[in-house]
């Protein structure tokens, strides 16, 4: 994907407080398996999209951070708890959280990092019985959820 080809990439937090944009295609889009990308996304790993800093833009709000470590601090919005980003201290990029772009689709991993603590059974995911959200919920029930979170879009 180009600068001349590729679509504006957008995204943002759950509640809407913080929204982004990117004036370029990531550079890598990665998926990190270590215990820190763990917990801060309360998720067996971490899906990435890294970009350079003059690339990127906060264009609503601006994210609450936490210090991770000594060479890092991670984004997230104080209003929802949407974990957003993470940055090295001394870093030229940032890393954006592939889960919270509207199109998160276009956001194709092509390297894993961490995976001394990949855990042994995210291999299997795709071969698990599957339900579509329709299927899960029913369509009476499911007809009765009333959303909260912001749409994908400004």
């Amino acid at each position: 994907m180009t600068s001349a080809t590729a679509p504006r990439l957008t995204g943002g937090c759950q509640c809407g407080a913080i929204r982004f944009a990117l004036r370029a295609p990531p550079e890598i889009v990665s998926i990190c398996h270590c215990r820190m990308c763990q917990k801060a996304s309360g998720a067996p790993f971490a899906a990435f999209a890294e970009i350079a800093r003059e690339d990127f833009a906060w264009t609503r709000g601006q994210p609450a951070a936490f210090r991770s470590s000594s060479i890092a601090e991670r984004g997230f919005c104080a209003a929802c708890g949407t974990p957003l980003s993470y940055r090295r201290l001394a870093g030229a990029s940032i890393e954006i959280m592939t889960g919270t772009f509207d199109r998160p689709e276009l956001l194709v991993p092509t390297l894993q990092f961490g995976t001394e603590s990949r855990l042994g059974w995210v291999g299997s995911i795709a071969g698990l019985p599957s339900k579509t959200t329709l299927q899960n919920y029913g369509a009476e029930r499911l007809a009765s959820v009333v959303s909260y979170q912001h749409p994908d879009h400004d």
